[in-house]
């Protein structure tokens, strides 16, 4: 009898090690990966999801992968084996990044995808990005304002791999080519980098002195192009970006930077929770996988307003 009491003690003593060591596998967990926080709009997206997610109950598991692809697949690998129950993804690639939500997929892990799309539906659950059309249009009508409809300008775009950049460009050209006294005299990747903007703002203008302004595919690659400009003593050359990162706020607040255009990151991750929220507890997926949400001109009528990605009232 003691026996069997002992042995039933042991089994209970057992269990209760089982539940207990459980919730660090188990517990309701949300992978958030997201390119380098260095960049303020990522590290936005990141604090926003974060903060909805603990507001919601679950642990948060932040992690970067610094657009590098490989990286991005260990880390949802990651996500994976601590059983995360939903995984939200700035993601590193539109093509190199399909495999990956493919897998957490097949694992029984959804993905929510902010900020840039994939080449591919039915894969993630929702892709939430801003109108970066839309926006482009918003930020090309103010640069030809400003520029008076005419002058030699500079293009900077971002990462070639990312389909943002190439929407943002199109919805630049779309807007400034119908200008014909507006003439384009260089067109360069920097990657989305405000150092690589730089060396190339340097040498562009080594090329073209006679340039009036500038028009950027983010706030990042603005600010580098800006200092080079201004390390040149060209502050006279206008500049506009996209992102609307306070960053950029302050630059146009002190006249520099003459505009940028608001996509709202913190918002659009918080966003990407509450439907991953709504995935889980009630299996429940959003009308549409893609999503679009506008952009807002910022300049110095608003621009005191921006704080983190956001317009305060």
């Amino acid at each position: 009898m003691k026996l069997t009491r002992r042995m039933t003690l042991a089994a209970f003593a057992g269990v209760l090690a089982l539940g207990t060591a459980m919730p660090a596998y188990a517990a309701d967990l949300i992978a958030i990966i997201t390119p380098s926080h260095d960049n303020p709009f990522f590290k936005a997206e990141a604090v926003g999801a974060e903060a909805k997610a603990k507001e919601l109950g679950y642990e948060a598991l932040v992690l970067v992968h610094d657009d590098d692809a490989n990286k991005q697949s260990e880390l949802i690998d990651t996500a994976i084996g601590r059983g995360a129950k939903a995984i939200i993804l700035d993601n590193a690639g539109a093509d190199a990044t399909v495999a990956a939500v493919q897998k957490a997929k097949d694992a029984g892990i959804p993905s929510f995808l902010i900020d840039r799309e994939i080449n591919a539906t039915g894969v993630a659950v929702a892709q939430i990005v801003s109108n970066n059309y839309q926006g482009a249009q918003l930020g090309a009508q103010e640069f030809v304002k400003l520029m008076g409809e005419k002058g030699n300008f500079v293009e900077l775009v971002g990462k070639e791999s990312d389909t943002n950049a190439g929407i943002r460009s199109k919805g630049y050209h779309d807007v400034i080519d119908d200008y014909p006294d507006l003439k384009m005299v260089a067109q360069q990747s920097a990657n989305w980098s405000q150092t690589e903007a730089y060396s190339k703002m340097e040498s562009i203008l080594q090329a073209n002195p006679d340039i009036k302004g500038v028009i950027s595919g983010n706030d990042t690659m603005a600010m580098g192009a800006y200092a080079a400009l201004a390390a040149a003593n060209r502050k006279d050359v206008i500049v506009v970006g996209f992102d609307g990162s306070n960053d950029v706020r302050d630059s146009i607040t002190s006249g520099g930077i003459k505009a940028t255009v608001l996509q709202p990151a913190y918002a659009q991750a918080q966003m990407a929770v509450e439907q991953a929220n709504d995935f889980i507890k009630n299996k429940k997926s959003p009308e549409k996988e893609k999503q679009l949400m506008d952009c807002v001109l910022i300049n110095g009528e608003n621009a005191a307003k921006l704080e983190t990605f956001a317009l305060k009232n």
